[in-house]
């Protein structure tokens, strides 16, 4: 599903134009990132929390030349799924044809 999609389908539910709707998506989506920048975790109950995770250094290869390339610390997004919403979750048959 894309955000245009997505834009759609709340439009739709509330009554708003696509217009008004993608300046509310695209401020939450805005209010996550700076949320997440200062450090903060955005908890949405029964749905997930985003939160930061910090990835540790190490020493990767450059495939060309085989030369070791040092990747330093970095902290990157990352979305956990509250416990309802796997529950919803179809353990088989998504992405199978």
């Amino acid at each position: 599903m894309t955000k245009a999609e997505l834009v759609s389908i709340v439009a739709k539910e509330i009554g708003l134009s696509k217009t008004e709707t993608a300046v509310v998506v695209d401020r939450l989506i805005e209010a996550i990132k700076e949320a997440l920048m200062r450090g903060e975790t955005v908890e949405i109950r029964r749905f997930g929390s985003f939160r930061l995770k910090k990835r540790k250094n190490r020493l990767a290869r450059n495939p060309r030349t085989g030369e070791p390339v040092p990747i330093p610390d970095r902290f990157i997004p990352f979305f956990k799924p509250s416990n309802d919403f796997k529950k919803l979750i179809p353990q088989s048959g998504i992405g199978k044809k």
